[in-house]
């Protein structure tokens, strides 16, 4: 890549050497907290453990070996990251490295304005009144029992 600085080309050969050898692959876990996807190894293995890593449209185990080609996919906070591997490292590295071991094949995040935060209050107007936490109950959906003044009976 010629468009490169020195720099990043300096720290990718770093990244490179450090890697697998030709031939060799990389745990799945591994590569997806190397190129920073998530931010910690273990919520990498979390993930694949829990089903939300695919790779090639199978559900993978955290030992699940990646090779140069693989198609990863991996849902995280409710958005779905696609991305293709370009190049197996086993070391974190920085985000300008990390963008270049693979290809995003993600489709754009929602925007900003369609997610309304859910019950949020003015900054100094204090704690909510029992009619305000029921309001919000309401509208979040937590049910409530209905019954002005008084609880639900019990079953």
């Amino acid at each position: 890549m010629a468009s490169e600085d020195p720099k990043t080309a300096a720290v990718v050969a770093a990244a490179e050497a450090a890697g697998p050898q030709a031939g060799e692959t990389v745990r799945t876990d591994s590569w997806i907290w190397s190129v920073r996807l998530l931010k910690t190894r273990s919520l990498a293995a979390t993930a694949c453990r829990g089903g939300h890593v695919r790779v090639n449209g199978e559900r993978v185990k955290p030992a699940h070996s990646l090779r140069v080609g693989d198609e990863v996919r991996l849902r995280h906070e409710g958005r779905e990251r696609v991305v293709v591997v370009k190049r197996l490292i086993r070391k974190r590295v920085g985000a300008p490295v990390a963008v270049q071991c693979y290809v995003d094949n993600s489709p754009p995040p929602p925007p900003r304005d369609a997610v309304a935060p859910a019950g949020v209050r003015d900054r100094g107007a204090g704690r909510p009144t029992k009619r305000d936490r029921r309001e919000l109950e309401r509208l979040r959906g937590l049910g409530g029992s209905g019954v002005p003044g008084g609880t639900a009976p019990r079953p």
